[in-house]
């Protein structure tokens, strides 16, 4: 016998060996085969739920904001009022919505009435899972549960801010992220802020504001449910009338005299009556009126006056006489008109 027969027949026999290992295992298996495969086969009703990623409609699906509000927000309760919404992974017929009712509970499809009230929300995705599975409705159900509004536990943004109302406090949330959600601060938002606890309704504290509000980041403090937030009126006054440009200026950097006021304001024009300047202040009798002597003030012949806020500097026109005895009028209109200039 050659080699060559000798190396055919060695190969014939261990193929054969391999084919009768394969046959051995196989019959190993088979019982535990066949067990799973009827595990696998649902009872009538009963929905299995085995996907390890949600699929089908969007509205089942987890969205990452959604994840990472319901787990930040573990240590708010649910109350009366709050919205949520209810979903399950892939069945997408049982995403629900609704309102916590005076009575603490939410309706969903196929389990009636849950209580919710007092629970976080992870405690009340585990109270619906067990209800859907002990009902027998979803097997291994994942129950996800966000929730698009705190109705009893947000803060209240008052004042200088686009939007005033009550915004939702899910979690740990800054002062930023509360003042963006009202829509930024107005064109007349001062330089501070008071933030007031709901324990601590006797300690308000105040924030001090730049401009720009990266340049101050520890002003953006902590709000927690139930906070209220005041972003304070600026000190403005007005410079209005025959100057370069009438506007109203941000007095929190300090006082504004007569003369800086009308060099903000870009100066007087040449048609300017410089002798029938007036400053008109609202005070606690009424409007006044108080003359200013603006031509002596800019020659240095005169001392410069301190303004206030509120107040508005009226520079009528030399050409305009028919101003004259209607000067509040002229310049109330003039001021209303006015934009607002923030001082360095």
């Amino acid at each position: 016998m050659d080699f060559s027969t000798s190396s055919r027949r060695w190969s014939s026999v261990r193929c054969a060996r391999g084919w009768i290992f394969l046959f051995l295992l196989l019959s190993a298996l088979a019982p535990a085969i066949a067990a799973q495969s009827t595990e696998r086969q649902a009872t009538p009703g009963t929905v299995e739920n085995t996907a390890a990623q949600p699929v089908g409609g969007a509205v089942s699906a987890i969205r990452p904001s959604e994840s990472a509000t319901t787990h930040s927000g573990s240590s708010l309760r649910l109350e009366a009022g709050d919205l949520v919404e209810v979903g399950v992974y892939n069945v997408p017929e049982l995403t629900t919505k609704a309102r916590v009712s005076s009575k603490g509970e939410i309706y969903l499809p196929l389990i009636d009435y849950v209580h919710v009230a007092g629970l976080t929300a992870e405690e009340a995705e585990g109270l619906v899972q067990k209800r859907l599975s002990d009902g027998g409705f979803v097997k291994n159900p994942h129950v996800t549960l966000f929730v698009d509004q705190y109705a009893s536990q947000g803060a209240s943004v008052l004042g200088e801010v686009a939007k005033p109302g009550v915004y939702p406090v899910p979690g740990e949330q800054r002062l930023f992220d509360l003042i963006s959600a009202a829509g930024g601060f107005t064109e007349k938002a001062g330089r501070s802020i008071t933030v007031t606890h709901r324990d601590q309704p006797d300690k308000p504290i105040t924030v001090p504001l730049s401009r720009n509000v990266s340049d101050n980041p520890e002003s953006n403090v902590p709000v927690l449910p139930g906070d209220t937030i005041i972003v304070r009126k600026a000190d403005l006054v007005y410079v209005v009338g025959d100057v370069g440009r009438p506007s109203g200026f941000l007095m929190d950097s300090g006082h504004l005299t007569v003369l800086q006021a009308i060099a903000l304001a870009g100066g007087t024009t040449r048609t300017a009556n410089l002798g029938g300047a007036r400053i008109i202040r609202k005070g606690p009798d009424g409007i006044t009126e108080t003359s200013v002597e603006l031509k002596k003030i800019l020659r240095a012949k005169a001392p410069d006056v301190t303004m206030q806020a509120d107040d508005i500097l009226f520079v009528p026109t030399s050409a305009a006489k028919a101003f004259a005895g209607r000067t509040f009028e002229a310049a109330m209109q003039a001021a209303t008109a006015a934009s607002i200039v923030a001082v360095p």
